[in-house]
């Protein structure tokens, strides 16, 4: 809080006064007594000012080459999923850590340009000032506003071009970058599929069937290591009290012997809303599980199938404990009850894991009886559950 009534001047008073005074009378009036103060640079244009002022020029332009690359990498990078002998594999491999080094350089540059500014142009100065509480009148407005001018004046920023237009090169092609990203993600219409947009659906739908066949079976089908085996499960395959991740596979998927092929079988892996915590509950568990309205036949014996998305935010819910027969996701610490249809019981999830329909079919092998119910994963604008 300014100093008492007496001591602040009038309207017309602090009107004529002048930027020093101005300055004065700001740091008297907040109980600062400025120890020591002195200019940079006592003499304009030396050698050591010049290559002061290239170093700031130098990490703004590198601002605003890191933002305009992390813009064109944005637009016109590849970013839809590739296999690993196409052409655009690596480009697609290294799009998201490219942004993020794109982006953060530019963020960095932008920092360390002003710390250069504050270290190589405003006065060296030490401070003291008295503690005081409240809050600001206007003859401290006034003074705050003298107090800026002043720094603007002693840092002999306003005559330094070179830093002036790299600094604006680089901070507009940052907030272009930031811009551009932001918009970016009202650009792409998620229903422009309508019924069949990838939000309603997984990899399990029945959308995604060959044409030629379009009541094909889809296997459940485990992840190897390597992304052209394909595994499929049989129930005796699981232990009572285990878990496995499986994934979906139709025999029009093949088994690698094509580009098509390989590039099917690597998405059934990848595409985020088909991996599958396949259960299989111990028989005396079974007995007293509880199953949700309309999905009492989802289960095939003591198998149980439930979607890995978390209904949260979408995490992994991948662990679980056979003990307690509770699902985990180590996220954000949601619980979820496997022998209650895989209803939340502890944490921000509110909603139960999408349970996949399963049974076996005469080869022996487990197969999806049809598609989720429910959209997997966390809610969105559209859901009605």
């Amino acid at each position: 809080m300014s100093g008492s009534d007496k001591d602040v001047p009038s309207r017309d008073e602090l009107e004529q006064m002048s930027t020093d005074e101005l300055v004065k009378l700001g740091t008297n009036l907040d109980g600062v007594e400025i120890i020591h103060r002195a200019e940079r640079y006592t003499e304009a244009g030396t050698r050591v000012e010049k290559r002061a002022e290239r170093q700031v020029a130098v990490w703004f332009t590198i601002a605003g080459i890191s933002a305009l690359a992390c813009l064109g990498i944005f637009l016109f990078n590849h970013w839809e999923f590739a296999l690993p002998d196409d052409p655009n594999y690596w480009w697609y491999t290294f799009n998201t850590p490219l942004l993020g080094a794109t982006f953060g350089l530019s963020v960095l540059s932008i920092g360390i340009a002003m710390i250069l500014i504050t270290k190589k142009f405003i006065p060296s100065e030490i401070s003291v000032q008295d503690r005081h509480d409240g809050g600001s009148a206007e003859v401290d407005k006034k003074t705050i506003v003298g107090l800026l001018q002043d720094t603007g004046t002693t840092s002999t920023l306003g005559r330094r071009k070179m830093i002036i237009g790299s600094a604006g090169f680089g901070l507009g092609a940052f907030a272009l970058t930031g811009l551009v990203a932001f918009l970016g993600g009202f650009i792409k219409n998620p229903w422009a599929e309508r019924e069949n947009a990838p939000l309603w659906h997984s990899g399990w739908s029945p959308i995604y069937n060959s044409k030629e066949d379009p009541n094909e079976t889809v296997y459940l089908r485990r992840d190897t290591g390597n992304p052209y085996q394909v595994a499929l499960v049989r129930p005796e395959d699981l232990d009572a009290g285990g878990m496995e991740t499986v994934f979906p596979w139709r025999r029009s998927n093949g088994f690698g012997e094509t580009e098509h092929s390989r590039h099917a079988l690597m998405e059934s892996l990848h595409e985020v809303r088909n991996p599958v915590m396949l259960i299989r509950l111990r028989p005396e568990d079974t007995a007293r599980a509880i199953k949700r309205k309309g999905q009492e036949s989802f289960n095939y014996g003591d198998y149980f199938a439930y979607t890995k998305v978390c209904s949260h935010l979408g995490c992994p819910a991948s662990l679980y404990e056979q003990r307690s027969n509770r699902i985990l996701c180590p996220c954000h610490q949601s619980q979820f009850n496997a022998l209650e249809y895989a209803k939340p019981i502890f944490g921000p999830a509110a909603r139960a894991l999408a349970q996949l329909p399963i049974t076996v079919n005469n080869e022996g092998y487990l197969v999806a009886a049809g598609d989720f119910i429910e959209p997997v994963g966390p809610a969105f604008w559209e859901r009605k559950s």
